[in-house]
């Protein structure tokens, strides 16, 4: 088992930066990538980015490409999203999961754990 703890959510201004902690603890062995993503109001969740636990390759969705970026620190076993020139449509609850395969990665069946999520919220 694997548990994943968000921190990090709050209030900022659009232009603004934020970053996200994903804390994984437990079996953290059998994990092969580190994903975030994030579910707006009304709407269905998104793939926002990931980076796999080796460290090395990462990837990003197209409505945040640019802005954000994950990294890992591996003594740590946290995953990080740091986010930049924020816009209110950022605004969402994030969630970091954890795959133990390389599935298909914005696909949210891949993955097996999931945290609890953070808000943030993007003010105008």
């Amino acid at each position: 088992q694997v548990q994943l703890v968000e921190s990090g959510g709050g209030l900022v201004q659009a232009g603004g930066s934020l970053r996200l902690s994903c804390v994984a603890s437990g079996h953290t062995f059998s994990i092969s990538r580190m994903t975030w993503f994030r579910r707006a109001p009304g709407k269905e969740r998104e793939f926002v980015g990931f980076i796999n636990w080796s460290g090395e390759g990462a990837y990003y969705g197209d409505s945040v490409k640019g802005r954000f970026t994950v990294s890992r620190d591996r003594a740590k076993n946290t995953v990080f999203l740091q986010m930049s020139s924020v816009k209110p449509e950022d605004t969402a609850v994030y969630y970091c999961a954890a795959a133990t395969y390389y599935g298909d990665a914005r696909s949210p069946s891949t993955y097996k754990y999931w945290g609890q999520g953070t808000q943030v919220t993007v003010s105008s």
